[in-house]
């Protein structure tokens, strides 16, 4: 492979690179939503984003108050996910999602490892 043609080959590379980067959604800002707990009750969730690149901090914000950390985000493209480590009483539970975002709305599913149903997923909008 001649210099020019491996210097052609890299910046393709790196001109997709860009572009998958620049087409990733960015997801800063609040964003809320509601979801069924175990025992049916709906409550609203308000989730505060800080995209830098693909890592994904921020937090969320239950009924009671309670501003909780987001841990092990990301964002890849039109896809986000990031944890959630709760204290539910003395015992510590991870609450892990996973969603598309699409425009101002991202869908969520949430799983967790203490075998609570989550009731199905749940849709996020941005807060404007």
């Amino acid at each position: 492979m001649t210099m020019r043609t491996r210097t052609q080959v890299v910046s393709g590379f790196l001109l997709a690179v860009l572009a998958v980067a620049a087409w990733a959604a960015d997801v800063t800002g609040n964003w809320a939503g509601s979801i069924s707990g175990p025992d049916g009750n709906t409550f609203d969730l308000t989730y505060t984003f800080k995209q830098e690149g693909t890592k994904l901090t921020g937090t969320v914000t239950p009924p009671q108050g309670d501003v909780l950390p987001l841990v092990d985000g990301k964002v890849e493209g039109d896809k986000i996910s990031f944890a959630v480590n709760v204290d539910m009483g003395g015992n510590n539970v991870k609450f892990s999602s996973e969603g598309t975002i699409k425009g101002d709305e991202i869908t969520l599913s949430t799983t967790n490892d203490a075998g609570m149903d989550m009731g199905g997923s749940m849709k996020l909008k941005r807060v404007k």
